[in-house]
């Protein structure tokens, strides 16, 4: 996710974008972006019987909700790459190692980290120890030295021996530029320092790609147009299936662009007054393509005729039959371009006499759906409405999830039956 909307997990007055990210928000000679605890000013009255002044203001507590959010979006990523990059480690190192050195100990790890890693090796052993001792071991399953090791350790027993990890991983140095860009946030998360958004940001593009190279990644990008995020996973069930609010459609399309929303949909529904976002930002030859590769489309308009266009070219304070215009000349384009095809029976148009509600775009690709809705205001373009992207058409649990609970089926639902009472366009 970036920072073009409104990201998850949403907090109150001190989340990014609220007023401890503002200009002013922060204390004075503090950079753009980083979160500083400033003690209170010397002019502050001190708290009742204190020596000290340890009283926190508003302005305080924002800082640290923000230092807390950030530390914990990059946690999040942080502790996925420990546990994916542990498994492939034990995946492939124990078969080597263990039938040599113990049977079923922890002995092929020392082994394996051979003498240069001894000495961590040894503290991990140490470590765990203290842990059994003073019940720190919830779960069985994180009984043994490999789960102690921090991600430098786990590295270097990468590195050491890549040639029993080369058949698996193509590119070493993209896996080694990975884990350093991760490993400045690393240290200050494990330190409890204040993390900037720009660094926060990078450890997030470096945890995808990284899960993407081992293995543990949701599949191509290209595939998903907006990959899976690892807190939208976790926390997503408090959102229904919202990925993300922006203020506009500006700042949509800086996020998500045309061709990364459309491009390789196998399925495409519609609806709203000119459909600008699609026919404006999306080229006739590329839909030509789209639909070519077997992607179904259907568009559902305004009818330009209709009285609720008359009715909204006041609202919006334009010259009579200035949006009927727009909407004809969007239709006409979206008619040659159905006129292109060799089958143009999977490309349909259709036109409604409806007061339109919303528009919604529906894309489905081979795995995943997303959509992109607004609401119409009364003295707001669709380019200046707020919207909405939702995650649709499941995989796994949580998307059954979303099924049940999100927004996608219900704006399925309502194009359906709009659909269903409107008219083909000739």
């Amino acid at each position: 996710m970036s920072s073009g909307g409104l990201e998850l997990p949403p907090g109150d007055s001190g989340h990014e974008g609220g007023p401890a990210d503002a200009a002013g928000g922060a204390p004075g000679g503090i950079p753009a972006g980083a979160v500083s605890l400033a003690p209170p000013e010397a002019g502050r009255a001190p708290a009742a019987g204190a020596g000290a002044e340890l009283d926190w203001g508003a302005d305080a507590w924002g800082e640290v909700r923000t230092r807390a959010q950030r530390a914990g979006r990059a946690y999040i990523w942080l502790n996925l790459i420990g546990q994916r990059l542990r498994s492939v480690v034990g995946a492939v190192l124990r078969p080597v190692y263990e039938p040599v050195h113990g049977g079923g100990g922890d002995d092929w790890v020392v082994a394996a980290a051979g003498p240069a890693g001894q000495e961590w090796v040894q503290r991990a052993v140490a470590v765990r120890e203290v842990s059994r001792r003073k019940g720190y071991l919830l779960d069985s399953a994180d009984d043994n030295v490999l789960s102690f090791l921090t991600l430098p350790q786990l590295r270097e027993l990468m590195v050491q021996h890549w040639p029993c990890f080369e058949p698996y991983f193509d590119d070493r140095r993209e896996i080694e530029q990975a884990l350093d860009e991760l490993e400045v946030t690393r240290n200050v998360v494990s330190r409890n320092r204040a993390l900037s958004r720009a660094v926060l940001e990078q450890a997030e593009r470096a945890s995808a790609r990284l899960l993407e190279v081992l293995g543990g990644g949701a599949g191509s990008p290209s595939a998903d147009r907006l990959p899976i995020d690892a807190v939208e996973d976790l926390v997503g069930d408090r959102y229904a299936d919202v990925i993300s609010v922006h203020p506009d459609r500006v700042r949509l399309q800086r996020q998500l662009p045309a061709e990364d929303l459309f491009g390789g949909a196998r399925r495409l529904d519609a609806i709203g007054i000119g459909l600008n976002l699609l026919v404006q930002n999306f080229s006739g030859r590329r839909l030509v393509r789209l639909a070519e590769a077997g992607c179904r489309v259907r568009l559902l308009f305004l009818n330009p005729a209709s009285s609720a266009v008359k009715r909204r070219e006041r609202e919006l304070g334009l010259r009579k039959g200035e949006l009927s215009r727009s909407v004809e000349m969007n239709i006409l384009h979206v008619r040659r371009v159905r006129a292109g095809l060799r089958d143009p029976s999977g490309f349909e148009i259709h036109v409604f006499d409806e007061t339109p509600r919303f528009t919604a775009y529906l894309v489905e690709g081979e795995s995943s759906g997303i959509a992109v809705v607004q609401s119409y205001l009364r003295r707001a373009r669709g380019m200046e409405a707020p919207v909405l992207v939702l995650r649709g058409g499941g995989r796994g649990p949580a998307r059954e999830r979303d099924a049940e609970h999100g927004l996608f089926p219900t704006y399925r639902e309502e194009f359906e039956s709009i659909w269903q009472d409107s008219r083909p366009v000739s």
